[in-house]
């Protein structure tokens, strides 16, 4: 048979699993090995899934990717995010939808230690959700506010996917991680905007709390300082040179349960929850990583990436629009799949065929961080967007008592933003790497 042919079975075999609930990381696991097998033979399989796990097992600039999910488990067990959340609302939650813009605004500062929507979206809703369902918002504006906000976890540095991106494309962490700390703040700004104006135009939806007194408030903010000193050692660690971005990750770890032991928050039966919830999560990234180069090997022996490389390159077409196809490509695959298992198929496809374009002049590198973010912040719009949604299917399993339908309703003004500042970043590349061309 054709390898083409083999090529498109495997992706039509891959969604097929999916669509049987079958684990991402199997889906795109079992067509790949299968594909292999058909284009080669047994020997050479087994040669494969043999290097195939040493080699991606044994990365060492993987290793920043448990050490920032421990990062984010310790703040959680230890109450870092329930003292972001009380910092906030002691500050803004006396104006009208303060709450809900102080769960926005402790999901970003969650997400400089965390580096997952979803797990930014639990922990937050957790903490934020009874608040606001106790002073009568809206479940709509709570549910809608807290699936976006918790797509912060990954705009804002440190981020998971970004890491991942990082190394398939073999581009420099610390510089992706620059360029994502602009648009990362426009978002923060742009949904706080939707929350002010969605409550001026319907009032009823939140109802504004007491205005707690000047004392209280700076005893709340003084709650805050170990997340401003980490991410400032952390950050300022790894821009000043002192570590690498995998040095910067364990710094922070190990600030991050300092902090929460010396908060008293922290104890013995946290500390093994929160090992325990690294190892799950560290597990299931890398099975997908496993599971995706598998799949990513079978289409290399069928060429796709380099057919597809060539026939865009001989497109009649602006750069631009295929540039918009493949952001709407991610959009609708995020339907379907979580943000790891997006990037880790389609980059090794995707990325050689961007590459070629010319793009508003940039230098290769400057090309491969800026499509980076692009994809960072298309990929949030599908953790949020109708019909599936994974951050809204988070947070509803928290607040149970508000229709998934309302959640899907709420969130639209807040896609308007994601929308308009993703068309801004395409459009004017210099938001996102302005900051990377003054610090490098």
């Amino acid at each position: 048979m054709d390898p083409l042919w083999i090529g498109l079975l495997m992706f039509a075999g891959m969604l097929a699993l999916m669509a049987l609930r079958v684990p991402i990381a199997a889906a795109m696991f079992i067509p790949g090995a299968l594909g292999y097998w058909a284009m080669t033979n047994d020997q050479a399989l087994l040669n494969q899934l043999k290097g195939t796990a040493v080699a991606r097992l044994t990365v060492y600039d993987l290793s920043v990717i448990p050490l920032f999910l421990l990062m984010g488990q310790f703040a959680t067990q230890g109450g870092l995010s329930r003292s972001l959340f009380q910092a906030a609302a002691a500050f803004v939650g006396h104006i009208r939808g303060g709450l809900a813009m102080a769960a926005v605004l402790s999901a970003a500062a969650f997400g400089a230690v965390c580096g997952s929507s979803v797990a930014t979206s639990a922990t937050i809703t957790q903490v934020a959700y009874p608040e606001m369902k106790a002073h009568g918002y809206s479940g709509r504006l709570a549910t809608a506010t807290l699936a976006s906000g918790g797509t912060l976890g990954i705009l804002i540095p440190p981020s998971v996917p970004l890491v991942v991106y990082a190394i398939l494309t073999e581009q420099n962490i610390a510089k992706l991680f620059a360029a994502a700390m602009v648009p990362g703040i426009l978002a923060m700004l742009g949904y706080l905007v939707v929350i002010a104006l969605v409550c001026r135009w319907r009032p009823a939806l939140a109802t504004p709390s007491e205005p707690v007194p000047w004392p209280q408030r700076w005893r709340a903010l003084a709650g805050v300082w170990p997340i401003v000193a980490i991410f400032l050692l952390v950050f300022g660690g790894i821009y000043g040179g002192l570590f690498s971005p995998t040095e910067g990750a364990a710094v922070g770890a190990l600030g991050t349960f300092v902090a929460a032991v010396a908060r008293r928050e922290l104890d013995r039966a946290g500390i093994v929850r929160s090992f325990l919830g690294t190892a799950e999560t560290s597990a299931m990234v890398f099975m997908i990583f496993l599971g995706a180069d598998m799949m990513n090997a079978s289409l290399a022996l069928t060429a796709m990436p380099r057919l597809l490389a060539d026939w865009v390159a001989h497109l009649q077409v602006a750069p631009l629009a295929i540039v918009g196809v493949v952001m709407v490509f991610y959009v609708l695959l995020g339907c379907v799949m979580d943000e790891l298992s997006m990037m880790l198929l389609t980059i090794p496809v995707l990325f050689p065929a961007i590459m070629g374009l010319e793009l508003w002049g940039l230098n290769p590198e400057m090309k491969a961080i800026w499509f980076g973010i692009l994809v960072l912040m298309t990929v949030g719009i599908g953790m949020t967007a109708p019909p599936v949604g994974l951050n809204v299917y988070v947070v509803n399993s928290v607040a149970k008592d508000v229709p998934m339908s309302e959640t899907y309703k709420g969130v639209f003004p807040f896609l308007a933003t994601d929308v308009i500042r993703t068309l801004a970043m395409l459009f004017f590349p210099g938001l996102c790497l302005g900051l990377v061309r003054l610090l490098f």
